[in-house]
Formats: structure tokens, sequence, C-alpha cells
């Protein structure tokens, strides 16, 4: 708002348009200072006469039409963490996974490939879309190699102390001195043992579940069929991401394009000619293990020292975060696929032709999958366990079973190794909720 001072004329101010404010509208306009000593009795009696007799100082006064405060974009707001979230929700196996991006994003990228194809364009491709390497993201697959090596080998040194079971029936995980009591067997036989778990003692495998992938020498070149399905090393996805972000290895070689790929809607009209593959590595040994996988971990690597114990986790537990993490800034770039029925990935632009999905409806399928794009738990699980407070102490109980909380089973086992849990985990293992008795709990609203 402008405020007209008694004898003054607007004509007497100058507008100026300096580079003060940054807002859109910003305007200077020079007005006579008037003391603060006749101000009340301007306020009082308009005064003009004395106006008259002095000679009034100018001053400027900045206008802003903008009402949003300026901020720098540089500068990010940590969102605060929440005191509780909710579990993972189990998605039900007689239904069909949920798109990551919604449906009509993907229409409608079909329909704008769809009309450039039409009209003979050619479809614009940047890497690793067009088959050329990132530079920017070889550093990182080496570090994330790196860190599910290590990853790899803490779960191993640490499951030589710390017992962990796996229900012989289902999927359930747990890491205590035993199996817990609560009633969530989803198995074949699980209406004989009332829901109750059949409790065996568990491997590595139980706390990185493994998701293997085809290894593939050119990513854009033939398709696996089902009739060549054996002809194709199966190694784990991760793996298979960093070697398709730029990491070699010599068991497994990856074809190094210097052109990229030209393509015309889902037409592929100069991928630079099919190269002969080599056979698989694994193909004369199958039983040979490697530092990258978890086959036959817990024997390669010994019992550790007890005081060594509590620093192997918390390494263990930074090379989760650096992986998973790692596999997240991949993805973003790597074109990954994941079945929406069954757990089935593939690494690559587009999914493979093997017929062997199992899951619902694949009658009517023809045992194909059914490609989408996957996420970070597709091919890095969590596998999210019940949280044990005290791993000494008496097992969980069904009836107490909303006051757990639950953690990735990498974090429950390097946290009773000895390692410090992050706060992002903290959520939701329920730390600040105190168990109560199991007549107690009948009390609780």
């Amino acid at each position: 708002m402008f405020h007209l001072v008694p004898g003054v004329s607007p004509s007497s101010w100058q507008p100026s348009y300096k580079g003060i404010c940054p807002c859109v509208g910003a305007v200077v306009c020079k007005t006579p200072q008037i003391s603060s000593r006749s101000s009340d009795k301007l306020r009082l009696k308009f005064g003009l006469q004395r106006l008259k007799k002095r000679e009034p100082t100018i001053s400027e006064t900045i206008f802003c039409a903008s009402q949003r405060p300026i901020q720098n974009p540089s500068i990010r707001k940590d969102k605060p963490i929440p005191q509780n979230v909710d579990f993972p929700p189990i998605l039900p196996k007689k239904k069909k996974k949920p798109f990551p991006i919604p449906f009509k994003k993907i229409q409608k990228a079909a329909r704008e490939d769809r009309k450039l194809a039409q009209m003979g364009i050619e479809k614009p491709l940047e890497p690793p879309k067009n088959g050329l390497l990132v530079p920017d993201l070889i550093p990182l697959a080496y570090e994330v190699l790196d860190a599910w090596k290590i990853l790899i080998k803490g779960v191993a040194q640490i499951l030589h102390s710390i017992p962990v079971y796996g229900c012989s029936e289902c999927s359930e995980v747990h890491v205590a001195l035993e199996g817990h009591q609560i009633k969530d067997c989803l198995g074949p036989t699980s209406r004989d043992r009332h829901s109750l778990h059949s409790w065996v003692r568990g491997s590595i495998d139980d706390i990185l579940v493994p998701i293997e992938s085809y290894h593939l020498y050119d990513p854009f070149g033939r398709r696996i069929k089902h009739e060549t399905r054996f002809d194709y090393d199966r190694i784990p996805a991760v793996v298979e991401l960093c070697i398709q972000a730029g990491v070699d290895i010599p068991e497994y070689p990856s074809r190094r394009r210097m052109k990229p790929i030209r393509m015309i809607g889902k037409k592929v009209i100069d991928r630079g000619g099919f190269l002969e593959e080599p056979k698989p590595w694994r193909l004369g040994n199958p039983s040979t293990p490697v530092d990258f996988d978890t086959y036959r971990a817990s024997e390669r690597f010994p019992p550790p020292l007890s005081e060594d114990i509590p620093r192997i986790a918390q390494e263990t537990m930074d090379a989760y975060d650096f992986v998973r993490s790692g596999v997240m800034k991949l993805m973003k770039k790597f074109t990954v696929k994941a079945c929406g029925y069954c757990s089935e990935v593939h690494v690559g632009p587009w999914g493979h032709n093997a017929k062997f999905c199992g899951a619902f409806k694949h009658q009517w399928r023809d045992g194909k999958h059914g490609w989408q794009d996957a996420i970070v738990d597709e091919v890095f699980p969590s596998n999210c366990v019940w949280h044990v407070r005290d791993p000494r102490g008496p097992p969980l109980r069904s009836a107490l079973k909303r006051f757990y909380g639950k953690a990735p089973a990498v974090v429950e086992v390097c946290m009773q190794a000895g390692a410090q849990v992050p706060d992002r985990y903290k959520p939701m293992m329920r730390l600040d909720i105190i168990v109560p008795e199991s007549d107690e709990a009948k009390l609780v609203a």
C-alpha cells in the first residue's frame, strides 16, 4: 500500500528498478524522509508550512510484489524421521503386483513412441538406453560390487555366532536363540500346526535372499529363448547390474559398444551386428564358488574372533546401506525388469522368453513371465523380520504381536552382533513402545 505524505507531490517520486530485490515487480520509490520528532505533529495537524521550510531528504522504499519468501534451492531441509511407520505390505499371491509407474504414464509414453514410429523418426535415446556406458556411474558400480562382497563376507562370519532360524514350510525368518511363537505361518501344512512355524536352522540365504538373473554378453542382442535358457549363466542380479554399468569381470565378459544403437519404435534398426557370445563360465564346473555369490559362503569364511565381531557387524551394516543406495542409483539409469507374478528378475532392456513362471494363472500365459519395471526390493530384498529386543529372553508371542517391531534381516543380525542401528530403521523397529505383559495387554486400548 502506498501512503501519501501531505505537502509532497507524487511527481517528486522517482521509481527505479534496481537489482536490489530479485522478485518480479519490485519497485524502489524515492520518497521524502521525515524526522521522527515531527512525525507526531504531522499525524495530529497537517502542518504543510513546516514541510515547506525544511528540505526533505530522499530515502528509498522497496515495494515487492512477491508474497513468497526467497529460498535458496541448494539448501535442502531434512525431513523429520517419523516416530513409527507401518510394516511393508505383504502382497497377495493371487494378484498381479502393482505397476511402479502409473499405467497412464506408460500408455502416454507408448503413444509418443508409436507416433514417432509412424512418421519414421528415430527414437531419441541417451546412455545407457542406447547401449553406451555412463562414465560417471562406472566408479559407483565398482564400489557397489566391493560393498556387495564385504556384505556377503560379513554376514557369513556373523552367522557363526548369531543363530538364525527359518521356517521349513514358509519364508519366515527369525534371528534369536529360538524361534518365535507368533501364529502367522502360511505353509501348506500350517493348519495342522495351528499356524505355528516349523523352525529349522537357517543359513546366509535366509538373510540375503538370492535373487539371480541371466548374465548377458550383449543385453541388446538375441533374446533368451526357452530352449536356450541353459546356455547362459545365472549370477546375482546386483552383480549383473554392476557388470552392465561398466564393471569388467574376466569370467563374465560383456560387450562394450562404441557406437549407439538406433531404434524406431520398438524395433532396433542398427545394433552393430550380432557377435558370437562366449561359452558360459560355469558350464564346465557349476559348483565353483565365487567371492560375489552366497554359495558355500559359511565354508569359505571362518568364524572371527569374539572381539572382532562388533567391528565386522558395523562394516557389514555400512556395506548394506551402500549397496542398497547404490543399486537404487543404478536402477534410475539402467533398465531392470521383474515379473509381475513371481520373483524372477532380468537386467536388460526387455525380459527373456523362458517359460518357467509357476505363479498365479501361469497356464493362461503358457509359463511366460509378465514383465514390468522392477523396484529396489525386487532386486535387493530387505527381507524384514521381527525385531527382538532381548535375544536371550522369552520367545515372541502372538498375544503381543502388535507391540513388536520389524527390521531388515541384515540390520537385525548386525544389531545383535553389536552394530549401531541407523535412525531410518528405528521407526519400523518401534523402540519407543513398551511391550507389556500378557495380562496387561488386555487392558491396553
